[in-house]
């Protein structure tokens, strides 16, 4: 049998996404930005607005979403996504507006950003990629870092007497007004994976009917900054971060 009747149409079970570059992902083995990429590039394509959606990235692992996903990008300041993603979508009401941010990223510097974007009811999409660390610098402790959770900074585990309580920045959003579809993913399983992209296309379908803000929270591993492989990390995200981080819609407007 020759190859060109193995991968006729009705033979094909999966094929990449136009919308990803053919760039080879960096991404560490088990990091879940390269599913959440693929996730958010195949409902743009099954959407057909790849001409009519801009990402808006900052800094941290975030930022490498421009090298893989084919879309117009723009670069903002550490934490300033929500600010260029309102500035971008009031400038060009008809496209639909996507920021990418990490945990140290939304949840820290920038947390006046997405506060006030959210409470303005921004008609932005905000994907919040949470894995509890600071991965690209060399695994800090961040904002929605577990307690006892061991850091480079925090080597005996976070303390609240020393460090504070973790930030649920999701919960916070949930009650502005603003905002009108708030959740809480993952990406670690197909069905996981599935539930994730549903709330990523029903987040751009609320932007263009002009609902508000959407954010979805993906609760990630950093398997590199956590010491732990890719099946280990995983464990240990289900076992330790979802008690905490909970999944599911937690506004749905």
């Amino acid at each position: 049998m020759d190859v060109k009747d193995i991968i006729k149409p009705e033979n094909l079970v999966y094929s990449k996404s136009k919308v990803l570059t053919d760039t080879v992902m960096h991404y560490c083995p088990g990091c879940s930005h390269g599913v959440v990429h693929k996730l958010l590039a195949e409902v743009i394509e099954e959407m057909d607005i790849q001409d009519k959606t801009i990402g808006v990235s900052p800094v941290g692992c975030a930022v490498f979403a421009y090298k893989y996903i084919n879309i117009d990008w723009q670069q903002a300041a550490h934490g300033r996504a929500p600010a260029l993603a309102t500035a971008t979508k009031r400038l060009y009401p008809d496209k639909y507006v996507v920021a990418y941010q990490g945990d140290g990223d939304l949840a820290s510097i920038g947390t006046a950003e997405i506060i006030h974007a959210c409470n303005r009811g921004e008609n932005i999409v905000v994907i919040f990629i949470n894995n509890a660390i600071y991965g690209m610098t060399g695994g800090q402790m961040a904002p929605t870092t577990l307690l006892d959770m061991k850091t480079a900074t925090t080597p005996y585990g976070r303390s609240v007497e020393l460090n504070g309580h973790p930030l649920k920045i999701t919960e916070l959003v949930a009650q502005l007004e603003g905002t009108c579809y708030v959740t809480r993913q993952s990406v670690h399983t197909p069905a996981s994976a599935r539930r994730t992209k549903r709330a990523i296309k029903k987040a751009l379908e609320n932007s263009a009917q002009k609902k508000g803000t959407s954010l979805i929270e993906v609760v990630s591993t950093c398997n590199s900054n956590w010491k732990l492989s890719p099946v280990k990390a995983n464990d240990w995200m289900v076992e330790n971060m979802f008690p905490f981080y909970p999944l599911g819609d937690i506004k749905d407007r």
